[in-house]
């Protein structure tokens, strides 16, 4: 079997100019009318964002069209800082009085931010990192094709070619496929006279098949690894990812899930995939990292995190073969921008270095409070109609330059575990103790794989199974997962993220058997 990702080659992503009927809009208009408003009533900081975001999905059950929706978000918003205190306000209206009358809001909430925190005896003011100024910049996401210029028919089409392809397969009784496009355009002014357009494209195809054990009932799945990329329909056609090898293969692999035994719990020497290990990275690194996390400003969907601001520069979270970035300048990263929704340019910055914890994703005002400098811009909307807050950026475990490849890293194992894609998860609010699952197992026996095994998660601490961390393997073992739906605040707001990382060898991590755990 092939032990990692397959990633297919293609021609160089074809530059694009920022769509004309987006330009077409009265974005400066309005932009000139709520920032003069804002200034006029006195905010010491204003900023303007608006956006159209468009969406769509198409869903397959059996290679039959199981339903489909394709939505348009546009709007703007006004944000400001007045007497130390945020304000904001959002509308739809695209007339300059309008526009004026959302920034008078947004004064309005400001004043009445103050008075609450007034009240409740805190001194504390909001006030922003200094960043340069950015005027009159565009930026547009690498991809060839935009998914919405392909007809809606061709994208059903390719799903249902590729789900009766699965389903012509001894054993599989259902394919589920779906696909997830985004085209995103941003417009942003401030009162410090940054300017920035930009465009992104993006898109999550997947597809699942399901066997079924017709005498007891049993059944089990197997998903595509194919991550969700910034890219656009030429990720559907072979560039950045061999589609024809992964569904050739998945039929067998699932026929032998089937038939495989369960583990036996205990510890184990594991290689994890980039297709499983980008979650980890996500759920144990990446929210564990956002500061405003750690200071405790923020605790919804994911909660705080163990890796508090005392712990900068001493915490050590994992073994010297941890290097972690945050950056937001990766190439078809669904993180990835050219300035955030604070105004502030694109970054890549270490946040463990040798296993240490060196760094945090910060906003402005994070950046500002902590003393730390310039933000390095992790702030974000899902919408015009939502307050940027301080959102992750491309989180990735850097590989070793030179280094293995997946099969010498299971080569190097006596008795151990291949974990391949991922599945369900768990982890408490500080990040701290977690569990996770995955889409294969491979028992790993005097180098070799010796067959998939079933029922299989492992457990341990964030510093625990970082510390355990032994080898990464070579630049020719990292993929870019992610995924579409990373959630946080309060009202929720979605993000797409994506998480390099390189196959990695860890050493005598916790397995449970899920099946003795769940009682059965």
């Amino acid at each position: 079997m092939v032990v990692n990702g397959k990633c297919a080659k293609g021609s160089p992503p074809v530059p694009h100019d920022i769509d004309e009927a987006f330009l077409a809009l009265p974005l400066r208009a309005l932009a000139d009318a709520a920032l003069a408003r804002a200034r006029a009533l006195g905010a010491e900081h204003a900023d303007f964002r608006f956006e159209r975001v468009r969406s769509a999905s198409w869903r397959l059950r059996d290679a039959r069209p199981a339903g489909s929706s394709d939505t348009t978000d546009l709007g703007y918003a006004v944000r400001v800082v007045h007497g130390g205190a945020w304000g904001f306000a959002s509308g739809v209206d695209l007339t300059m009085d309008a526009a004026a009358k959302v920034a008078s809001q947004a004064v309005a909430m400001a004043k009445l931010s103050a008075r609450v925190i007034a009240a409740a005896g805190s001194d504390e003011r909001v006030e922003l990192a200094d960043e340069p100024v950015h005027a009159d910049r565009t930026w547009v996401s690498s991809y060839e094709v935009d998914p919405f210029d392909v007809p809606d028919a061709d994208k059903a089409g390719l799903l249902a070619e590729w789900s009766a392809r699965l389903l012509r397969a001894d054993g599989v009784a259902h394919v589920d496929a779906s696909l997830l496009t985004v085209h995103e355009n941003k417009f942003y002014a401030d009162t410090a006279g940054t300017v920035t357009t930009q465009q992104r494209v993006r898109l999550h195809p997947q597809l699942t098949a399901v066997a079924v054990d017709a005498a007891s009932g049993e059944f089990e799945s197997m998903r595509t690894l194919a991550p969700p990329a910034g890219r656009g329909w030429e990720y559907l056609t072979g560039t950045g990812w061999d589609w024809d090898a992964e569904l050739e293969e998945i039929p067998a692999l699932l026929a032998e899930k089937m038939r495989a035994p369960s583990v036996e719990a205990g510890r184990y020497d594991l290689v994890v995939d980039p297709s499983n290990l980008w979650l980890t990275i996500h759920e144990s690194v990446g929210h564990a990292t956002e500061l405003d996390r750690a200071l405790g400003y923020e605790a919804a969907y994911a909660g705080t995190s163990f890796a508090t601001f005392d712990q900068l520069g001493t915490l050590r979270y994992g073994s010297s073969a941890m290097n972690v970035t945050g950056d937001r300048t990766a190439e078809h990263g669904l993180a990835t921008i050219g300035y955030d929704d604070e105004g502030v340019e694109a970054q890549s910055w270490d946040l463990v270095k040798d296993g240490v914890l060196v760094g945090y994703q910060l906003d402005r005002r994070i950046a500002r409070l902590t003393g730390l400098g310039r933000s390095n811009g992790c702030a974000f909307a899902d919408s015009p109609s939502h307050v940027p807050v301080q959102r992750m950026a491309n989180v990735s475990l850097l590989p070793e330059p030179g280094g293995l490849s997946t099969e010498d890293l299971i080569g190097g194992i006596e008795r151990g575990v291949y974990v391949v894609g991922d599945r369900s998860w768990s982890i408490d609010m500080q990040r701290y103790n977690f569990q996770f699952t995955g889409q294969r197992f491979f028992r790993i026996e005097n180098g070799r794989l010796a067959g998939q095994l079933r029922d299989v998660a492992y457990q341990a601490t964030t510093t625990e199974f970082w510390g355990s961390l032994e080898k990464v393997g070579g630049p020719q073992t990292y993929v870019l997962g992610g995924a579409f739906n990373c959630g946080k605040a309060q009202p929720g707001q979605i993000a797409a993220v994506s998480h390099g990382c390189p196959s990695a060898l860890f050493r005598g991590v916790n397995i449970l058997n899920t099946a003795q755990e769940g009682g059965r």
